[in-house]
C-alpha cells in the first residue's frame, strides 16, 4: 500500500518467537527484536555500543508458524515489514502507543552462522506474507523436493551447477 512505512531490521532474537492462536484459529507469532549499532571509536580505538533498539514484531498465519519453528531466541535476523501505530489504555488508566513491525520477510542473517534451508509443503490459503487475505482455499499440497530452491516439476540437467565438471573446467557466465 502506499504510504505505508518499509524498514528494514538487522538484529537478535530476544526470545523464542511466540506462538498463539486467535478464538477464530488464526495462527500469530510475536516477537522482539533487538538492534545495537556499533560505531568504531576512533579516540579510543575501539568499537562501542549504541543505544538498543528493541522493537516488537508479528507474523501471521502459515508464517507464524514457520517462524516459531525456525527461529530462536539469541538468533540473528534480518526482517522485513511495515511499522505499526496502535493506542491502548493500560491497567492503570492511562492511554499508551506501541509502534510494532508487520514483518513481510524475516531470515537468518548468514553473517555469522550458516543455516540449512528446507521448503515448507504447501497448505493452501493465499500466498505471501502476514496481513490481509488468505480465504482459506484448500489446495493440492506441493510436491517437496530434496533441492530447496528448485520449482516442482523443473528438471535441473541443464543446471550448470548441479552437475561437477558437466561443462567443462570454465565457469558457465
Amino acid at each position: 500500500m502506499a504510504g505505508e512505512t518499509v524498514i528494514t531490521v538487522v538484529g537478535n532474537l530476544t526470545a523464542d518467537p511466540e506462538l498463539r492462536y486467535t478464538q477464530n484459529g488464526l495462527p500469530v507469532a510475536n516477537f522482539t527484536i533487538a538492534s545495537t549499532p556499533r560505531n568504531f571509536d576512533r579516540a579510543a580505538n575501539e568499537w562501542k555500543d549504541g543505544d538498543a533498539l528493541f522493537l516488537r514484531a508479528s507474523v501471521w498465519r502459515e508464517f507464524a508458524e514457520h517462524v516459531a519453528g525456525s527461529l530462536t531466541k539469541g538468533m540473528r535476523v534480518m526482517a522485513q515489514g511495515r511499522l505499526r501505530q496502535r493506542s491502548y489504555q493500560d491497567r492503570e488508566g492511562n492511554q499508551r502507543t506501541a509502534i510494532e513491525l508487520e514483518v513481510d520477510e524475516i531470515g537468518p542473517s548468514l553473517r555469522y552462522a550458516t543455516a540449512q534451508v528446507t521448503r515448507a509443503a504447501s497448505t493452501g490459503g493465499a500466498g505471501g506474507a502476514g496481513g490481509a487475505g488468505g480465504g482459506g482455499q484448500s489446495r493440492p499440497a506441493q510436491q517437496v523436493s530434496e533441492e530447496p530452491w528448485s520449482t516442482p516439476g523443473s528438471s535441473t540437467s541443464a543446471d550448470a551447477w548441479s552437475t561437477p565438471g558437466s561443462f567443462g573446467d570454465d565457469t558457465p557466465f
